[in-house]
């Protein structure tokens, strides 16, 4: 199996002033750097073979904090960006609610049809994501493969590879600094043949997925409360 250990970025500046925050270029907070630190120790017995994180600065700063000392590098992915929100990053949702009474209203119900004004839709993102799936066909099924990136992309990538359909991504808590771990296999048809991907192509056949943890928090415990988008 190739072992994923999803890590959402530690808590940001936009964050703890409840901002949208989607493709804006923020940093970590003091609490949030705190988080990191203990994520770090929580991860201090888990191999890691490779890291991918989005390219976004808060992003980048968790997964170099999170790999000091193991001599890996980083591959900076921009499909793993946050939703872009376009006009509305930055702002406050009651600010969204007096601007865009419709979108806000939409954010609410979790409307798979919502688009964000100078942004992308929603599902323009999810598929964005899901491109992300292409880099696992380079790993060996012992890889275990760290992967730090924000809330939104983190819950569009466990629906996909869990096959539970994008209308369950608003019920996946997904707080900053934790840790939830996926199991993947080749699928049933995979398993029975001992045939390999040709001429080193990536293999792009679906794999299974098990569920193993979703959202770990306990090591955050006095480092500073995590919350929710």
């Amino acid at each position: 199996m190739t072992r994923l250990l999803l890590v959402r970025h530690g808590e940001s500046e936009y964050k703890s002033a409840r901002r949208f925050a989607g493709h804006v270029d923020i940093g970590l907070t003091e609490g949030g750097l705190r988080q990191v630190e203990r994520l770090r120790e929580r991860l201090s017995g888990e191999k890691i073979d490779a890291v991918y994180c989005s390219d976004l600065r808060r992003a980048q700063l968790t997964a170099e904090r999170l790999i000091e000392g193991r001599g890996l590098s980083i591959t900076t992915c921009p499909e793993l960006r946050e939703i872009s929100y376009g006009e509305i990053e930055g702002l406050a949702f009651s600010e969204i609610q007096q601007k865009y009474p419709e979108l806000a209203k939409q954010i609410r119900n979790f409307d798979l049809e919502m688009a964000f004004p100078g942004g992308e839709t929603f599902m323009e993102f999810v598929r964005r994501v899901e491109t992300f799936k292409e880099r696992l066909a380079n790993h060996a099924e012992s890889d275990s493969v760290l992967v730090v990136a924000h809330g939104g992309p983190l819950r569009a990538l466990l629906c996909s590879l869990l096959g539970i359909g994008q209308t369950c991504w608003w019920q996946l808590r997904v707080d900053n600094a934790s840790l939830s771990i996926v199991e993947t296999f080749p699928s049933r048809a995979d398993s029975n043949s001992a045939q390999p991907a040709v001429d080193g192509a990536k293999d792009s056949r679906p794999r299974r997925a098990i569920l193993g943890l979703l959202n770990e928090t306990h090591y955050l415990k006095g480092a500073g409360t995590p919350s929710e988008d």
